[in-house]
């Protein structure tokens, strides 16, 4: 399978090319600045501002079966986020390619039988991180009202940690997935499985699901 994965220099663009590299896909690694993995079998690397190229965008979804996009937005641009996401889903209209989008856990309900989301729960976000956490509720909204691209999102738990992959997490919808000891979180690396394993499976399109140990 050819899979074009943007953001592919983040924590988890970088995963989910090492993880689509693993699986004997074509990969091509897209990003503002290319990374120093060149030379590897299956791997091509292509400089690519998505704001500014939407048409070699597009291209680049005609010529792949399937799309990861881990874009995120350096810090203090973080309102970024809509625009990029935009830009995506209007690459997936014209091309018909299904993409697979890395959301954002703010919206997810916390499971603990009160009516709160990560981002409305008093004092469960570090100040540090509600600009971002802002920015995916605009995200996730953005998603809601578009029904003619061919989208998936997956969320992470609430803590994404720079940890081994283990190949093991399971899948949620709308709340938190949790452990035994009530903690939501998942490596970035096994954040790449459960997504290259949508990918795979190609699940109906405009859902958001949520993926965690």
């Amino acid at each position: 399978m050819k899979v074009l994965i943007l953001g592919a220099t983040g924590d988890v663009g970088r995963e989910a090319v090492r993880e689509a590299l693993l699986r004997g896909h074509q990969v091509t690694a897209c990003a503002r600045k290319i990374g120093d993995e060149g030379g590897q079998p299956n791997l091509k690397q292509v400089q690519l501002d998505v704001l500014a190229e939407s048409r070699k965008l597009e291209e680049l979804f005609r010529t792949h079966d399937a799309v990861i996009s881990a874009l995120r937005p350096a810090a203090g641009q973080e309102d970024v986020l809509v625009a990029l996401t935009d830009q995506v889903l209007s690459a997936s209209k014209a091309s018909g390619t299904p993409v697979y989008i890395t959301g954002g856990a703010a919206t997810l309900r916390l499971g603990d039988g009160s009516d709160h989301t990560v981002v409305s729960a008093p004092d469960f976000l570090p100040q540090s991180v509600r600009p971002i956490a802002e920015a995916c509720v605009a995200q996730d909204a953005l998603l809601v009202s578009e029904k003619n691209a061919n989208w998936t999102c997956l969320r992470p738990s609430a803590m994404l940690l720079p940890e081994a992959r283990t190949g093991r997490y399971a899948l949620g919808r709308d709340e938190l997935v949790r452990q035994e000891d009530g903690q939501s979180r998942i490596s970035f690396a096994d954040f790449a499985v459960a997504m290259l394993d949508l990918v795979g499976l190609r699940p109906a399109p405009h859902q958001r699901l949520t993926a965690g140990w």
